[in-house]
């Protein structure tokens, strides 16, 4: 069923290359001195019941200065006074261990091939770590990660030996390093962008088979085995983040991720859901009617939904402010909600911090998209939003929520439990902006073409 689907997407692209990680590399140590070290930790694998492990997924930081994917991996950059001298400490070979979970790529592997001067077992690390940390001044880690590093960091800042006072060695300060990352992280490179547009791919053709598959009948659970049965297929690691799969008056709940109702005649169901490829996350939302035909009803808000979708990312232009796209969309809502009236204030009034359009619009418009679903990156520095540039991914997704078990409005009986998100993926670019998700349709009359189709 789903051969079509692969050859839609296309050839993989190439994975990051050594070339891009040492460029990541450089730009960071551009902004350190000598004396400084750097640890990146990845977390611990998690138990998730008494001998069962979660499956594992290293820390983006990791992923980002050198693509190593393997738990029990820690990064090394120190200066000590004439270059940078990158070190990874892995897993070490160990053949029980292997014949159990896995091949290894060990000491050697990660000598060959990837982007680090030098590889030691994990087991050295507390000695050779010591040695650094007592040379530097300034440490740059993030806490709270891992905590073996934390414990040796820790004492070195503490001790208080007497080659210490003697010489003056030993690091004073300890500084998180994400700041600084995240920056870099913001902006994506050529590379970085064809593997989210493949992502996006993948994702847009898991959304067009669980439209294809929806009728009466079906259940929240069967078209999440769709969705993510696509991922898998199609070689991602998986979900981005637990997807969403509500149909009804679950489509109204905006992170239910349940997914164990049955999908009605007459409802709407909406489907949030993005994959993670080669670590970049995809993020994308449709609302379809679960018997391949919009009401009325639900014609005129989803109508509304996608017109404000759109004069959102015709906003997402270099030079303009990060919000933007978020306040294109809610002037398109509250214009639409206002000509339904549903809401009986002026436009003005209803884009207040109070107005009415905050009953049935409460989030907001996007958020920066990469190695994570919610990616890094300041939204607001220095109190001012932060002005789009070329190489940043924003999500575009406003929605309206007429959830009638609400206590806390009236909810207009017409448009009672319509549940209606629409969200891309968006990159910026000096052209205007380019849709990455642009393969999953979301026209009403696309839309109706495709569901139940299968």
């Amino acid at each position: 069923m789903w051969d079509s689907t692969l050859r839609s997407i296309g050839d993989e692209p190439s994975p990051i290359g050594e070339e891009e990680y040492y460029a990541r590399q450089r730009r960071l140590f551009s902004q350190l001195r000598p004396g400084d070290l750097l640890i990146v930790t990845a977390p611990h694998e998690s138990t998730r019941s008494n001998d069962v492990h979660y499956p594992y997924r290293t820390s983006s930081e990791m992923l980002y200065l050198c693509g190593w994917e393997d738990p029990e991996a820690v990064f090394v950059a120190f200066n000590s006074g004439e270059d940078w001298v990158t070190s990874l400490f892995v897993q070490p070979k160990d053949v029980l261990m292997e014949i159990w979970e896995g091949r290894r790529p060990g000491v050697d592997g990660a000598k060959n091939g990837w982007p680090v001067d030098e590889a030691y077992s994990h087991k050295e690390l507390d000695e050779r770590l010591a040695r650094m940390l007592i040379q530097s001044k300034r440490v740059f880690v993030k806490l709270g990660v891992d905590s073996d590093v934390d414990k040796l960091v820790d004492y070195e800042i503490k001790s208080n030996s007497r080659e210490r006072q003697k010489l003056g060695i030993g690091p004073v300060s300890i500084v998180d390093p994400s700041r600084m990352i995240n920056e870099l992280r913001l902006r994506k490179s050529d590379a970085e962008i064809a593997l989210m547009r493949h992502s996006a791919k993948i994702a847009s053709q898991a959304h067009i088979q669980a439209m294809a598959n929806t009728r009466p009948g079906v259940g929240e659970w069967q078209l999440e085995g769709i969705i993510e049965g696509v991922f898998k297929y199609c070689k991602t690691s998986g979900i981005a983040y637990p997807s969403i799969i509500g149909s009804g008056e679950n489509a109204t709940i905006l992170h239910y991720t349940v997914n164990n109702d049955t999908c009605n005649d007459g409802e709407v169901i909406l489907i949030d859901a993005g994959c993670e490829y080669k670590g970049y996350a995809s993020d994308i939302t449709r609302s379809w009617p679960v018997n391949g035909k919009f009401s009325e009803a639900q014609a005129e808000i989803y109508d509304i939904v996608l017109k404000s979708q759109l004069a959102a990312i015709d906003a997402c232009r270099v030079g303009n402010p990060y919000d933007a796209p978020h306040q294109a969309a809610r002037r398109v809502l509250a214009e639409g909600l206002i000509d339904l009236g549903v809401i009986t204030q002026s436009l003005d009034e209803a884009l207040e911090s109070n107005g009415e359009l905050n009953k049935w619009y409460m989030h907001n418009t996007g958020h920066w998209l990469g190695i994570d679903v919610h990616d890094v990156g300041v939204y607001r520095p220095d109190g001012e939003p932060r002005l789009f540039e070329e190489g940043m991914v924003i999500t575009v997704e406003p929605g309206l929520y007429f959830g009638a078990w609400r206590p806390d409005v009236e909810c207009p009986e017409r448009y009672s439990n319509i549940g209606i998100r629409i969200e891309d993926d968006v990159l910026i670019t000096s052209s205007g902006p380019d849709v990455l998700s642009s393969d999953c349709p979301k026209t009403i009359a696309n839309i109706e073409a495709i569901v139940g189709s299968a």
